[in-house]
């Protein structure tokens, strides 16, 4: 389980779907369609972006150690335990 991309979901989210509505208003298309449809396309996108920009995080970080054991593995995160 990656908490980092859990964070940086809320916040690609706003950005995706915000990046979506301003470009649709520039082109002069005001509808409720279009704000639904970049809402749903944010919705979409929003965690595997997270995850990949959670990734790269973690790859130029030197502190971070991939390292962990089987007995880490669990629904919930210990709130001590190591990042995944």
């Amino acid at each position: 389980m990656d908490r980092l991309s859990i964070i940086l979901t809320l916040m690609s989210g706003a950005l995706i779907t915000g990046a979506l509505i301003t470009t649709a208003f520039t082109l002069g298309y005001y509808n409720w369609w279009v704000i639904g449809g970049s809402a749903i396309i944010g919705f979409l996108l929003a965690w595997p972006s997270a995850f990949i920009v959670s990734q790269r995080i973690k790859r130029r970080d030197p502190e971070w150690s991939p390292d962990r054991s089987a007995s880490d593995a669990a629904p919930m995160p210990k709130p001590g335990a190591k990042e995944v």
